[in-house]
């Protein structure tokens, strides 16, 4: 097994595009043609602990949730922790890869694995517990969907347009070609002295019957597409126009979630649920309100930058790993309470389920979770 096949495997549970723009995922360290025969390692920070954990164990690979190399650096040294761990982990063969947002994202990543500890007590953690979407779904464009051309065509001439656009990639949906929409309609022209129409006769006002012809296109393909019109449409000006094409959001897909919970419940009892699944000591709470919460907002990590999203989602409750103070009050001041469990609390109880799905897809990343990756942080 290469770098190269392990990644493709990481990058189908969580495309890289999934990431936030500020962000640093995929590849930070490694060759992507070298081999990998020891263990794969998962951890949430790449910390000096952890790097003698994978040495110990000859791994090859180490996965880290948060990138190791975020900010730009001049120099590599040994003159700070991160310096020392990236410098060590070149040294010793290990590649090196952070998910990051883009797993926070991915169906099935953190966040859902956060959404999911807030099943009912008497239910197993999993469990559906209602609708959830994205609170800011990504959006996303198919390079052969940028643009949308229309065509006004005699109707007998809108098969061979069709054909010929397709030929130069018009009209391709997801797997399937030739995609396209006419309407049935009424054409007017009147054509002046010296003109050459294909139908009718100069100086009368003509009425044609035509199709309006609808294909995507991809923008690369926009000059192509004039030439071909030109080429196939039987008019000697051929009326035709471009739409540029939106992005479409994936309602699955995204930063945070909101859930609607089919059993409204108490944000005390909330509370309870997510520290007795996350296993930690302690989380805060600030209550807004003493009513029912129906709609939950939801952030692994620090999450405080989708707080308005969540509020204007309807959630009565926004549940992440961190804030600063007057961010909470920002919060209860729009009726809208809080619940912190840690930075990592929120997301290193999914590591061990990560594992199990990287090992399904290809067992012989041998994924093991660190033992030596732990919150900085303990509750007295």
């Amino acid at each position: 097994m290469r770098v190269a096949d392990l990644i493709e495997t990481l990058e189908a549970i969580a495309p890289p595009e999934y990431a936030e723009e500020w962000d640093n995922v995929g590849l930070l360290v490694g060759d992507r043609e070298r081999e990998v025969s020891g263990p794969t390692l998962l951890t949430i920070d790449f910390t000096e602990e952890v790097l003698e954990e994978a040495r110990g164990m000859k791994a090859d690979f180490v996965v880290a949730y948060h990138p190791p190399l975020f900010h730009a650096r001049k120099r590599l040294t040994s003159e700070d922790a991160t310096g020392r761990v990236l410098l060590g982990a070149i040294e010793s063969g290990i590649s090196v890869y952070s998910p990051h947002t883009a797993i926070d994202a991915a169906p099935g990543g953190v966040t859902d694995w956060l959404c999911d500890l807030l099943a009912p007590k008497d239910s197993e953690a999993g469990a559906s517990i209602g609708d959830r979407r994205a609170l800011t779904a990504r959006t996303a464009l198919a390079s052969s969907q940028t643009h949308k051309l229309v065509i006004f065509v005699p109707e007998e001439h809108a098969d061979g347009l069709r054909e010929a656009l397709a030929s130069i990639g018009a009209g391709r949906i997801g797997a399937y070609e030739l995609c396209s929409f006419a309407i049935p309609g009424q054409g007017t022209f009147h054509a002046p002295d010296g003109a050459q129409p294909a139908v009718g006769e100069v100086g009368n006002l003509e009425r044609v019957s035509e199709v309006r012809l609808e294909m995507v296109c991809p923008g690369r393909s926009l000059g192509l597409a004039a030439e071909i019109i030109r080429q196939f449409h039987p008019y000697e000006e051929p009326a035709w126009d471009v739409y540029p094409l939106g992005a479409k959001p994936e309602r699955s897909i995204g930063a945070g979630r909101r859930v609607t919970l089919d059993q409204p419940a108490l944000v005390d009892e909330l509370a309870l649920r997510l520290k007795d699944r996350l296993g930690v000591s302690a989380v805060k709470v600030a209550t807004a309100s003493d009513e029912p919460v129906e709609r939950v907002g939801l952030c692994p990590g620090a999450g405080a930058s989708l707080l308005d999203a969540a509020v204007s989602e309807g959630c009565t409750l926004f549940v992440t790993g961190e804030m600063r103070h007057h961010e909470a009050l920002a919060a209860l001041a729009q009726g809208c309470s809080v619940v912190l469990a840690g930075h990592t609390n929120t997301e290193r109880g999914y590591l061990p389920q990560l594992a199990t799905r990287i090992n399904e897809l290809r067992s012989e990343a041998k994924v093991v979770v660190s033992k030596a990756d732990r919150s900085p942080f303990h509750v007295w």
